[in-house]
């Protein structure tokens, strides 16, 4: 089974985004949290979750928050980054479900269309075919 870790850590922002023009701060915060978490938790791969990042542009580009408390969990390789205080998200379950309920939805599709397909021939099998010409004369004055 995968192994899991999980850590809080404050992050200092500052030292990093001091080094950029105002303008480009936050987006330096962010790129020195992903630095942060690489070395501490060992890992190139990094997903910081929407709360987070929203609370880091919260006070816009020119003014992010100088440092952070944040809880980061790696599970296998990847590392999930989460404000502190606030709960982890199950994304692969709900996409599990996605997943399941598309496949009903296909299936249900799938027998619409046979039933379909089934009267369209039993329509065609009702239409009995003229074998003489007097016969096949009737049908063409009918339409």
């Amino acid at each position: 089974m995968a192994e899991k870790i999980e850590r809080v850590y404050t992050v200092p922002l500052a030292r990093e985004f001091r080094k950029v023009p105002r303008w480009r701060r936050a987006k330096r915060a962010i790129a020195a949290l992903k630095k942060f978490m690489k070395r501490h938790m060992k890992s190139e791969n990094i997903k910081i979750e929407q709360e987070l990042n929203e609370k880091i542009w919260e006070r816009g580009a020119k003014n992010p928050y100088p440092k952070i408390k944040v809880v980061a969990r790696k599970e296998d390789d990847e590392v999930r980054v989460q404000l502190f205080g606030l709960k982890f998200k199950e994304k692969e379950k709900k996409k599990e479900k996605k997943l399941e309920e598309a496949l009903k939805e296909k299936e249900e599709v799938k027998k619409e269309l046979k039933t379909e397909v089934e009267k369209k021939k039993e329509e065609e099998e009702k239409k009995v075919k003229p074998t003489k010409k007097s016969e096949m004369k009737q049908t063409l004055k009918k339409k």
